[in-house]
């Protein structure tokens, strides 16, 4: 008997080494429940204050840090959705988006500010901001043209919108330019055309650069381009009427003696013909409708 209580004594150094233990886990329970406790009573960072979280996107936009500037007025909104800076907020977010060159995210932003405030007095500026994200997309011309359309449509919105302000007048600005794009771009498959020897496909891109782009610098070859092709389709009338057009419109320019050149070389100019140079420029639209 004494000696199986002698077996179940545990030796000294153990029972030293196990309430050691048992002290550590036990601290480490008390500390475990101390670190959740204080983890519920860590409280959040405070915010700035929206009109400070403005003020820090403005400095970063002249300071031109454009992404930290979206950032700030993104938070400004998250944080303060009813704040009277808000409206500014979304609007020079989409600014700083077009300043990055981050054209989708600023036609997005853009156009949430419009949907959210469409009266506003910032509203011109907006759609012109807009019309510029599209404009600077535009392709070079042997590319797609689709961002050139959409670039032209929402230029027009700022001249219909709002024709009055100095917005419109650039917008007319870039129109005309988009306008010049596409045309160049329908002179560019023209030629392709007519060099694969397709000349009614050829003629149908010039005849839309005459009709379609008027105002353009594409029109007087457009006119030249229109008399090869219908020389090269035995229309000798339509090549002489497109003739008369050129000369009475671009009497001076090389696109007029080239027209002028094939017609006499073939013998086909009609009596009242007038040498290239021989006259002013004329109005734009004179028998017009007589080349097609």
């Amino acid at each position: 008997m004494h000696q199986n209580t002698e077996r179940n004594v545990i030796p000294a150094p153990k029972r030293q080494r196990l309430v050691a233990a048992m002290m550590a886990s036990s601290f480490l329970l008390l500390s475990g429940c101390s670190i959740f406790s204080n983890k519920e009573e860590v409280k959040a960072p405070k915010v700035a204050s929206a009109e400070t979280l403005y003020n820090y996107g403005i400095d970063a936009l002249h300071s031109k840090r454009y992404t930290l500037a979206s950032g700030e007025f993104e938070l400004l909104q998250q944080n303060y959705p009813y704040s009277g800076y808000v409206g500014n907020a979304e609007l020079m977010e989409g600014y700083a988006y077009y300043l990055q060159g981050e054209y989708a995210l600023s036609v997005q932003q853009l156009e949430r500010y419009l949907l959210l405030h469409p009266t506003s007095p910032d509203a011109a500026y907006a759609y012109y901001l807009r019309a510029l994200c599209y404009y600077e997309q535009i392709a070079e011309v042997q590319r797609d043209q689709q961002g050139t359309v959409e670039a032209l449509n929402a230029l027009e919105e700022v001249v219909t919108r709002f024709p009055q302000t100095a917005y419109a007048r650039d917008a007319q600005l870039k129109i005309d330019l988009c306008r010049d794009h596409l045309a160049g771009k329908e002179m560019l498959v023209g030629r392709y055309y007519q060099q694969q020897h397709n000349y009614e496909a050829a003629l149908g891109r010039y005849q839309r650069v005459v009709a379609d782009f008027q105002t353009t610098n594409h029109v007087a070859e457009a006119l030249e381009r229109i008399v090869e092709v219908d020389l090269q389709l035995g229309m000798v009338d339509e090549a002489r009427k497109a003739t008369s057009v050129l000369g009475y419109n671009y009497p001076n320019s090389q696109w007029y003696r080239y027209s002028y050149n094939l017609l006499r070389n073939r013998n086909l100019l009609p009596g009242n013909s007038k040498a290239p140079g021989s006259g002013k420029r004329g109005f734009f639209g004179r028998a017009w409708h007589s080349v097609f």
